[in-house]
């Protein structure tokens, strides 16, 4: 939260901020998110405009997943930009937009988690992964394609031709 009184209602007034909130739980996807209590890093510019208040910057923390080829774990950094306008109650703003258009100051507060948590959630890979080569797991035995052996393979078989196989007794190979 940022106290809009500290900034002033003056147009081309601003502060600097830099702070540290603990993410929220459902912080991300399933795959890949930000733990629930890891920090979330701020570094921002609340500026006073004419409508209300700019808020740009950064926003950056530590995620945590699965790759989704191998399930190995995954970790990596994630920064953000934000850029949101706060609009001050009564402002022309409210007139022209939608009330879910643009973000509203509510008693001279300005609530940056849903503005973080959105942008932080478009900039999430769908489809986190251990390294761009990772070749997963093998569909027969479920071991990693990175630990077996080149000729790795499994025996398989047209269930329509299984029953030919019973009668007969094996493949050639077998025999």
């Amino acid at each position: 939260m940022i106290d809009t009184r500290e900034i002033g209602h003056r147009a081309g007034s601003s502060r600097a901020y830099t702070r540290k909130a603990p993410a929220p739980a459902g912080f991300g996807l399933d795959m890949i998110k930000v733990p629930e209590g890891e920090p979330v890093e701020l570094d921002l510019l609340a500026e006073s405009v004419v409508e209300g208040v700019l808020v740009s910057g950064t926003a950056s923390a530590q995620l945590t997943g699965e790759c989704v080829r191998c399930l190995d774990p995954v970790s990596e950094e994630i920064e953000i930009e934000v850029r949101e306008l706060f609009a001050y109650p009564d402002s022309a703003t409210d007139t022209s937009t939608d009330d879910d258009e643009v973000e509203r100051v509510v008693d001279d507060l300005i609530d940056l988690e849903p503005v973080v948590r959105d942008a932080m959630l478009l900039s999430l890979p769908s489809a986190p992964v251990c390294s761009p080569d990772c070749q997963g797991l093998c569909s027969g035995c479920g071991v990693k394609w990175a630990e077996l052996a080149p000729e790795h393979t499994h025996e398989t078989i047209d269930s329509r031709w299984a029953a030919l196989q019973e009668r007969l007794g094996g493949t050639e190979e077998e025999k």
